[in-house]
């Protein structure tokens, strides 16, 4: 059963992986055989190597983003959260998130699918 300390722990180092784009900070954060769906109805990225290779060919640099999020509800090994994200760009844009996170026993995604709407040009 996933707990809201272990949901915390993940998006804590989710951010770290997304500040520092390291290979293996975002390796840390995946199951070997995980799905990464960058938006519900997209195929997803299967497997953590195919994982990294989407998340460092569309990354977000340091500085450019702003990130708040909180966890919304538990349900066995998912979990919801609710985030918004800001990018610093000119003019700023602003997106509302809804993560869904499915963690193994070893607080790895297994999966992760994320919805977004952006809010603000």
């Amino acid at each position: 059963m996933t707990e809201r300390a272990d949901v915390t722990r993940w998006l804590e180092a989710y951010e770290r992986a997304w500040t520092s784009n390291d290979r293996a900070d975002i390796e840390a954060l995946f199951t070997e055989d995980a799905r990464y769906f960058t938006s519900p109805y997209r195929k997803p990225w299967e497997g953590r190597d195919a994982i990294v290779e989407g998340w460092l060919a569309d990354r977000d640099e340091p500085g450019d983003w702003h990130f708040a999020s909180e966890v919304l509800a538990i349900a066995g090994d998912l979990a919801f959260v609710q985030g918004r994200t800001e990018y610093l760009d000119d003019p700023p844009r602003a997106y509302s998130n809804l993560w869904i996170i499915r963690l193994a026993e070893d607080g790895r995604a297994s999966e992760f699918t994320e919805w977004f709407m952006k809010v603000k040009d």
